[in-house]
């Protein structure tokens, strides 16, 4: 049986895949189009966004995102140290995993003082409400049927997330922070968007980045940016590719950290090992990198030199 249930703020509706109901996603202080007006690539869009619950992994996935935003959490006002950080949920390129990782993510750095910022960035379109029944894409990322046919969703993602670092770097100072300050955190497809971005020009490039069982290859430049990385090792795809990141970044000689948790599978879903401390672990990691702490006041023009704390 699905049940209607509304949410807050902009995340549309929910359709409950169960009986068990969920409560309300946390309201964002503030909801920020990524674009002025309809981004390239999605003019002919027009499908409903919406959150689904489903009970058997028992998380909320948001689906259908035609026009990307940031949704903004203020930092603690008494902790707000100048930091922020974009965050994007994972969910295979055709959802969000839009509480666990991404209000749930977001919480917790405001908490911390750091300006959070989650992505929500652009999906293959669900016909339907169900987790698994988005429309095909090959393993390029190019959508093989349905009204998005022939376009490339991790291109439009990738466009997404280069958007977002611009648009709060940009912005940085409106909201209290500095501009050479900006980090990036995702979990899976989310990882592997925040390692495009590693890889991009320097206007769009994060100060700081963790792909959080999600990294994926990136040429360590003798200026790439300090890295945290965490997986479990009962998860092959999560761990091969932390690993490897870690040893290039290791070779070149930059700043890394990484965890590799016996146990927790993809998502840290199985419960009881290290991955349920996962935030825990990148806030110390923040804060031992200074970004837990408020700069000095000339830390405010654009810079792309990531280890000069």
């Amino acid at each position: 049986m699905r049940l209607p249930l509304v949410c807050v703020a902009s995340l549309a509706v929910c359709t409950l895949l169960g009986a068990q109901p969920v409560e309300p996603l946390p309201v964002p202080d503030q909801v920020i189009p990524l674009y002025d007006g309809i981004p390239a690539g999605s003019e002919a869009w027009d499908w409903k966004e919406r959150v689904i619950f489903h009970p058997k992994v028992q998380l909320e996935f948001l689906q259908n995102v035609v026009r990307p935003e940031l949704l903004y959490f203020a930092p603690a006002a008494e902790k707000a140290n100048r930091t922020a950080v974009i965050i994007a949920p994972g969910g295979g390129g055709v959802n969000l995993t839009i509480r666990y990782e991404g209000t749930r993510v977001a919480q917790h750095l405001a908490r911390q003082g750091v300006a959070a910022f989650i992505l929500k960035y652009r999906l293959v379109a669900h016909p339907e409400p169900e987790l698994s029944l988005a429309y095909k894409k090959d393993a390029q990322g190019v959508i093989i049927e349905g009204p998005q046919k022939g376009q490339n969703i991790y291109d439009l993602a990738t466009a997404d997330a280069l958007a977002a670092v611009a648009w709060v770097r940009g912005h940085a100072n409106e909201f209290g922070c500095a501009p050479d300050r900006v980090g990036f955190v995702g979990f899976s497809a989310g990882g592997e968007l925040a390692c495009r971005a590693v890889a991009s020009p320097a206007e769009t490039r994060p100060n700081f980045f963790a792909p959080i069982y999600g990294a994926t290859e990136v040429t360590a430049t003798p200026d790439a940016p300090p890295v945290f990385l965490a997986a479990a090792l009962d998860d092959t795809w999560g761990t091969d590719g932390s690993l490897a990141l870690f040893k290039a970044w290791r070779t070149a000689g930059r700043p890394a950290e990484i965890h590799i948790f016996q146990t927790g599978d993809h998502g840290f879903l199985k419960k009881g090992g290290g991955g349920d401390h996962v935030l825990d672990r990148l806030t110390e990691w923040m804060r031992a990198n200074g970004w837990l702490t408020q700069p000095p006041p000339l830390s405010t023009s654009l810079s792309n030199k990531t280890d000069s704390r």
